[in-house]
C-alpha cells in the first residue's frame, strides 16, 4: 500500500533528539531518511545509554526507517557529495547552533540556489533571528527558561523539569508540521522555502493558559502539583490501594461525579454548583470527595466512574503502560528485530491514517550501514570510486 510521504526524500543532518525526532514522523509516514552522519562517531545519541550489544537503545528508539550514511561535511569532497545529493531530494533538515551550516559554506541560500523547490528546516534553541539566536541550548536550558518549569512541581515546591523531553520533542513536533506545511505550499506554488523552528518559541506555544492567567489577573502562576488551575475536581485521589486521576471537566460530569462517590448533596450545595465556585471553595471541597475516595480501590471507581462517562485512570508506571490493553490493541508498543542489538520495544505510530497508514519498515541503522548502496544508487558512483573516498575518510 502506497505510504503518504512516499514520494519524498530528505537528507537528515539532525542528531540526538529534536531533530531525529521529527525526521522519524517523517519516515513513519513513508519519506525516504538518508541520514547523514560523522563518519566512525556518528549521532551523538548512538553514545547515550543504556546499550544492547554495544548499540544505544536511545538511538535506536529515534532513527528506525532511517538510512545511515557517513559523510564528512568538513571536506571538500564530503560537500561536494552532498550538495550532488541536495540535487536529489526534496528537503534538508538541521539541527546544528544557527550559523553552523553557512560556515560550513551549505546554509539555505547557497542550497535553495542549487536546489530552489528545496525545504530547508531548521531545529535550534533560539531560532535563526534574534539576539540569542546562536547561543547552545539543550532541552533543560529551554525548559526553565521557557516558564514551563516554573508551573511544574508540587504546590510550594520548587520548579521542576517535566519528566520527559518536552522542549525537544515539542520542536521536533513542530517542524515535522512545519515541513508539511512547506511541502503543501511547494505543491500549490511550486517553490521550496526555509522552515525555521526554535525550542524556545515551542515552550512558549504550550504555556497552555498560564499565559492566559497571568494577564487576566496579573498574577505569576506557579507550580500547583497535579491539579489544574482552573478546573475542579481534576487532579489524582488517594484510593484504598493508591490513586486515581479524575477530570471533572463540566457541570454536568460533576453532577455524575457526586451521584457515583456517594455524595449526592454536593450537587445542590451552592459553594460547588459551577466550575468557578467549586475552584473558589476548592479547599472546602476537596477533603470532601477525598473521604469518599479513600473507601474503595482504584479499579472499583475506574469501573464505576467509567459507568457514568467520568473521565479517570490509574497513574501507571512504565511496566504497565507496556501492559495496558488499549494501548496493546492501538499497536503502540512494536518489538524490532535489529540486526545488532536483536529484539527491542519501541512506541509505535500515534497517527492512524485509515487508507494510507505509516508502517515501520525498517530498525535503526548501523553507522554508516547504507553509504555504497545511496552513493551508488543515487549519485552513480562506481565501487573503486567509493573505496577511494573511504581511504580519504570522506565517508
Amino acid at each position: 500500500m502506497r505510504l503518504p510521504l512516499g514520494n519524498i526524500k530528505i537528507l537528515d543532518l539532525t542528531r540526538v533528539l529534536a531533530g531525529p525526532f521529527a525526521t522519524m514522523i517523517l519516515a513513519d509516514l513513508g519519506a525516504e531518511i538518508i541520514k547523514i552522519e560523522i563518519p566512525v562517531k556518528g549521532d551523538d545519541a548512538r553514545h547515550f545509554g543504556p546499550y544492547i550489544n554495544g548499540e544505544s537503545a536511545y538511538f535506536m528508539s529515534l532513527n528506525r526507517n532511517k538510512r545511515s550514511m557517513t559523510l564528512n561535511l568538513k571536506d571538500e569532497k564530503g560537500k561536494e557529495i552532498f550538495l550532488e545529493l541536495v540535487k536529489k531530494v526534496d528537503i534538508v533538515v538541521e539541527n546544528y547552533r544557527p550559523g553552523t551550516m553557512e560556515r560550513l559554506g551549505i546554509g539555505y541560500e547557497v542550497l535553495s540556489k542549487i536546489n530552489p523547490k528545496l525545504i530547508y528546516a531548521s531545529t535550534s534553541g533560539y531560532g535563526h533571528t534574534g539576539p540569542y539566536s546562536e547561543r547552545a541550548a539543550y532541552d533543560a536550558v529551554v525548559q526553565a527558561m521557557g516558564g514551563i518549569m516554573s508551573i511544574t512541581g508540587e504546590k510550594d515546591g520548587k520548579p521542576t523539569r517535566v519528566g520527559t523531553s518536552i522542549g525537544d520533542i515539542t520542536a521536533g513536533l513542530f517542524t515535522a508540521i512545519g515541513i508539511l506545511a512547506a511541502l503543501n505550499t511547494r505543491y500549490e506554488m511550486g517553490i521550496g522555502q526555509k522552515v525555521d523552528v526554535a525550542m524556545l518559541d515551542c515552550q512558549v506555544t504550550i504555556l497552555e493558559n498560564a499565559i492566559a492567567r497571568y494577564i487576566v489577573t496579573g498574577e505569576i502562576p506557579k507550580p500547583g502539583g497535579n491539579r489544574h488551575p482552573s478546573i475542579v475536581p481534576f487532579e489524582p485521589f488517594k484510593t484504598k490501594d493508591g490513586e486515581i486521576m479524575v477530570a471533572v471537566g463540566n457541570d454536568a460530569l460533576w453532577r455524575e461525579f457526586c451521584k457515583v462517590i456517594g455524595k449526592e448533596e454536593l450537587i445542590q450545595d451552592e459553594r460547588f454548583k459551577t466550575n468557578p465556585l467549586r475552584n473558589e471553595n476548592y479547599d472546602i471541597l476537596r477533603p470532601l470527595i477525598s473521604e469518599s475516595i479513600l473507601n474503595k480501590t482504584t479499579e472499583e471507581w475506574q469501573h464505576r466512574l467509567d459507568g457514568v462517562g467520568v473521565p479517570n485512570g490509574p497513574i501507571n508506571t512504565i511496566d504497565k503502560v507496556l501492559e495496558n490493553p488499549q494501548i496493546i490493541a492501538r499497536d503502540m508498543i512494536i518489538e524490532l528485530d535489529h540486526p545488532v542489538a536483536g529484539k527491542l520495544k519501541v512506541p509505535g505510530i500515534p497517527i492512524k491514517l485509515s487508507h494510507t497508514p505509516g508502517k515501520i519498515r525498517r530498525t535503526s541503522p548501523v553507522l554508516g550501514e547504507h553509504t555504497f548502496e545511496i552513493l551508488k544508487g543515487l549519485l552513480n558512483y562506481n565501487e573503486k570510486q567509493i573505496n577511494e573516498l573511504k581511504k580519504e575518510n570522506i565517508i
